[in-house]
């Protein structure tokens, strides 16, 4: 009665996202054995941009930590203008073509390609893409088998971002009760989140860390939400102008380690404690005013035993802080705070980070010139 062994049981299981593709990418070559690679874009319609997500290649693959804006990809949108997938059983139509994702595919050999749009409650959210290395493979038969899979690769990633965007929601739904007591701007929130994205995306290019694109894309989600304690401050403690007392001081740091107990609270209360992605945020909100000497709270963590990821955030917070105007002091120009991030740099700061913000200039002014204070960045 029970020799049948489920082969997507683990579709079922707490694993993460990489692995639950590669199952399903496992089943459905024992239908369709010539498809060899299955990746996912993620959209992200605030900046007009797909972002690498996940992918399932046995083989390996280079098209990694990979951005580009659906605007400057005409073959991509007009997927979503006609409203259906896409068949291309021979991809030297395309040989001539200048992006990025265009050489890879070609270097790596790729001749075919089925492309799908998914949606996550009627809005686009990204694409997934199969890829075969035969020619002319995607026939009518196959394509069938493959709609019912990129329906199920849609849906478990569907479920996977919409916990992640419930949990986020009710944390952030709490951050913005902060706001009406510590108000921060949509667009300093925008740009923090895509700052910590750069430093993400530039450390693991540069092999200093060890990020993938999903963690990439987490640290970029949950950036934002790094201040949630704050809610627990009084108002005599978080507006006060002069300096704080011994005591006051303490209760501003004990911030921290209340916002972690709120996200555990949240994450508990939605019935998410299991879900994938959740430490990065628990440690963006206990660890992000540590110091690599240890001088920093709550618990005087140093060098790498802070979180890679509350580092980062670190780093993006206090960019954006020097950059932007308070009624205290004017804005920093860029040069002026990446000087004195470098000063911070090993004593305060995580070198690396700093250097790879620094090392990208020319995107901080792009996110800068998008996401400008009064303007959310909502038109694409």
């Amino acid at each position: 009665m029970f020799e049948h062994a489920d082969a997507l049981q683990l579709l079922d299981s707490s694993q993460p996202l990489e692995r639950k593709l590669a199952a399903i990418h496992e089943a459905l070559y024992a239908q369709v054995d010539l498809v060899d690679r299955i990746s996912v874009a993620a959209y992200d319609a605030a900046s007009d941009t797909l972002k690498t997500f996940l992918a399932s290649s046995p083989g390996g693959g280079n098209l990694v930590r990979y951005e580009a804006r659906l605007a400057d990809a005409p073959s991509l949108a007009e997927i979503l203008r006609v409203g259906r997938p896409r068949v291309v059983n021979d991809l030297d139509i395309f040989r001539e073509g200048r992006h990025l994702h265009t050489r890879v595919i070609a270097e790596e050999r790729y001749r075919a390609s089925y492309t799908v749009p998914t949606y996550l409650n009627a809005a686009f959210s990204g694409f997934i893409f199969f890829n075969s290395r035969t020619s002319q493979v995607f026939t009518e038969e196959a394509l069938r088998i493959l709609d019912v899979y990129a329906h199920l690769i849609s849906a478990v990633v569907a479920a996977d971002m919409f916990a992640l965007r419930v949990l986020a929601a009710a944390v952030k739904t709490a951050h913005d009760l902060v706001s009406f007591r510590d108000p921060e701007t949509g667009a300093h929130l925008e740009r923090m989140s895509r700052y910590a994205r750069v430093i993400a995306q530039h450390l693991a290019a540069s092999g200093a860390a060890s990020l993938d694109d999903e963690a990439i894309e987490r640290i970029s989600q949950f950036a934002p939400l790094h201040d949630l304690g704050k809610l627990a401050l009084p108002d005599s403690i978080l507006h006060k102008r002069g300096p704080l007392t011994a005591e006051e001081r303490d209760e501003m740091e004990r911030h921290a380690l209340r916002g972690r107990e709120m996200i555990d609270a949240i994450a508990r209360n939605f019935g998410l404690e299991q879900l994938e992605g959740l430490d990065l945020l628990r440690h963006i909100a206990e660890s992000h005013h540590e110091t690599m000497d240890g001088s920093g709270y709550p618990r005087g963590l140093r060098d790498g035993s802070i979180p890679l990821e509350a580092r980062i955030v670190a780093v993006a917070d206090v960019f954006d802080a020097l950059t932007s105007p308070r009624p205290y002091k004017p804005s920093w120009s860029n040069a002026e705070a990446f000087a004195w991030l470098r000063r911070l740099a090993r004593t305060k700061l995580d070198e690396d980070c700093v250097e790879a913000l620094s090392f990208n200039t020319a995107k901080v002014a792009e996110i800068q010139a998008r996401f400008q204070d009064g303007n959310s960045g909502s038109e694409s």
